[in-house]
């Protein structure tokens, strides 16, 4: 066609996007398939929060609040922050993007671990900069190899915490020594989008050094514990002045009127929290302990999710899984090749899952 696009992009390897449960179960011949594959809630979506939606489904014919007005000040009185310091994002990847394009030129850094959230990189190289990868430690972020890797070229460092996809989180103390060996003109994200599955008492969240250098910022989600994946809330709570140069690339309306206020009554749905955190608490410990008598070796976690070491190709694991109707993720793309991770299900799901590995480790054999 003769268009000229720049190597970074025409390089670049797109998200690896599944494919919708209808056509795998139309392309395997299956029925009444389960999805563990991408750390959803498992009791579906906040009844406050479908209710909100019904009602203002009259709406639709109007432009959603550009300002996210009603969320953004409920966050803040949630929150204990000024509303000055939120921004509103399509899904919490909206507000990585933004990070990313706000503060990074080409040829610059953007420091993260590995394996670490695919769109850290996918993004970085969108804007022609370096995404430099210190491999975990333990399968944890290796905050020490990190802060050796900070060059006066490095302009953002991504942190997940919890981790995806091993569910490893931060200590007060690692992250507080870390922090004080960096340069005050970089930026540090901290990204918890699975937060409400952490025990706060074995990490620190971004919010608490809001007011320190370097400026940190703290992602959350909707996606997650309040079963809003579908509808892309996302925000971001930061020092005011870098909240500001966000604002100014931000897309007009780039949050729609029905996430809004499905977010706004999620985020009062306290009994939907609490029993979504108690299912993820009895199914982890459910799941360890099957997958103890499977004699697979699993990976403690702080999220919804955790790794399992299958021994082998996860390709094969999961295409074997996907036969009998379990969807699980192959962790390949993250460079763990015998490695699979699974969300917590129901009850029920868990059990079929159990029993489906069960059957397709015993074929492998």
């Amino acid at each position: 066609m003769g268009i000229r696009v720049p190597d970074y992009i025409s390089t670049l390897k797109p998200y690896p996007p599944g494919k919708p449960l209808e056509e795998l179960e139309r392309e395997y011949g299956i029925t009444n398939s389960i999805k563990l594959a991408s750390n959803e809630n498992p009791l579906g979506t906040s009844p406050l929060a479908l209710e909100a939606i019904k009602r203002n489904l009259k709406n639709l014919r109007r432009y959603p609040d550009g300002s996210g007005y009603y969320l953004k000040r409920r966050l803040s009185q949630l929150l204990g922050v000024d509303e000055p310091s939120i921004v509103l994002g399509n899904g919490s990847n909206e507000i990585i993007d933004l990070v990313i394009r706000t503060f990074v030129q080409p040829e610059e850094e953007v420091l993260m671990s590995e394996p670490t959230f695919l769109v850290y990189p996918l993004m970085t190289q969108a804007v022609g900069a370096r995404a430099v990868k210190v491999p975990q430690k333990y399968f944890a972020h290796d905050l020490e190899a990190m802060a050796k890797a900070v060059t006066p070229n490095t302009r953002v460092v991504f942190l997940d915490n919890p981790n995806n996809p091993s569910g490893t989180v931060i200590s007060r103390k690692e992250f507080e020594v870390f922090r004080n060996r960096l340069p005050g003109d970089l930026i540090i994200v901290l990204d918890e989008a699975y937060m409400e599955f952490a025990n706060p008492e074995r990490t620190i969240t971004g919010l608490e050094y809001l007011s320190d250098s370097p400026p940190v910022i703290s992602l959350r989600t909707f996606s997650k514990a309040h079963g809003l994946a579908g509808l892309r809330v996302g925000y971001g709570i930061m020092p005011p002045e870098v909240a500001d140069y966000l604002n100014r690339l931000r897309q007009p309306f780039n949050v729609n009127s029905l996430g809004q206020v499905a977010a706004l009554a999620a985020l009062d749905d306290e009994e939907f929290i609490l029993e979504t955190q108690k299912v993820v608490r009895e199914g982890l410990a459910f799941l360890y302990a099957e997958l103890e008598k499977l004699q697979l070796r699993t990976h403690p976690t702080q999220a919804n999710f955790f790794l399992i070491d299958v021994g082998h190709d996860g390709r094969k694991v999961y295409e074997a899984m996907l036969r009998r109707g379990v969807i699980v993720r192959a962790m390949n793309s993250y460079g763990l090749d015998n490695y699979i991770r699974i969300s917590v299900g129901r009850p029920e799901e868990n059990q079929r899952f159990v029993d489906t590995l069960a059957e397709v480790m015993a074929e492998l054999e």
